[in-house]
């Protein structure tokens, strides 16, 4: 079995704050894949079903953030499972909006329910960051972060989740790669970076072929014919 966790703060007031980014996104999960109803369990709310071959534990903290890892180490220990079974799904500062990256191991950036995590499985478990920008003052971040989303930010939130949500499979399966290339098929151009890892001229209506890939001027030509 693997464990995917999502961090937030439980109740309605929390629920669209950039905080709970990672609620937001296994609850696309559970949808699109038919989990069963999310019961209590752990400290938590939780849900089982399946992610290709994978039996899959999507589990969303209600300790408030700060304590996330006591609800985490109760449902690793009750499975048995191993810390590289675990992969929590968080908010990331440090990442533009609609930005995602996936990480195994390392620190926990300051983020309390990383921490909190860290300190009752230890840091050998993977991350899905999940970018929300930062607010320039470090000052500001408690009160940036504990606010909703606006709503000129539904088309990338809806993108990313869609894209996160296809590419469940994958990381169930241990395959980040492709689940980031899922992740990028969805996210729109606007969110691309310099690492490439988002393809530039991807569209919905005029996907970018493997071997159109490979050849510069015809990635040069999509886009111009992007705006014509």
């Amino acid at each position: 079995m693997k464990l995917f966790v999502g961090l937030g703060n439980p109740g309605a007031k929390y629920a669209k704050n950039r905080h709970n980014i990672g609620f937001m996104a296994i609850e696309q999960i559970a949808k699109d894949y038919d989990f069963g109803p999310w019961k209590g369990k752990f400290q938590a709310v939780v849900t089982e079903g399946h992610l290709g071959s994978e039996k899959v534990m999507l589990l969303k903290p209600e300790t408030f953030m700060n304590l996330s890892g006591q609800s985490v180490g109760e449902a690793m220990r009750f499975y048995k499972l191993a810390s590289s079974d675990v992969t929590v799904f968080h908010d990331e500062l440090d990442l533009a909006p609609g930005k995602c990256r996936v990480k195994i191991d390392g620190g926990h950036a300051g983020h309390n329910g990383l921490r909190s995590i860290h300190q009752h499985i230890g840091p050998k478990y993977g991350r899905v960051r999940l970018g929300i920008g930062h607010p320039g003052d470090k000052n500001a971040v408690s009160g940036y972060v504990l606010r909703d989303f606006p709503r000129v930010d539904a088309d990338w939130l809806d993108d990313l989740f869609r894209g996160l949500s296809e590419g469940a499979p994958h990381l169930a399966s241990g395959d980040s790669g492709r689940f980031m290339n899922a992740v990028a098929l969805r996210v729109t151009p606007s969110h691309s970076s310099k690492s490439n890892s988002f393809n530039l001229s991807k569209t919905k209506s005029e996907p970018l072929t493997e071997s159109s890939a490979q050849e510069p001027g015809s990635r040069l030509q999509q886009l111009i014919n992007r705006f014509k």
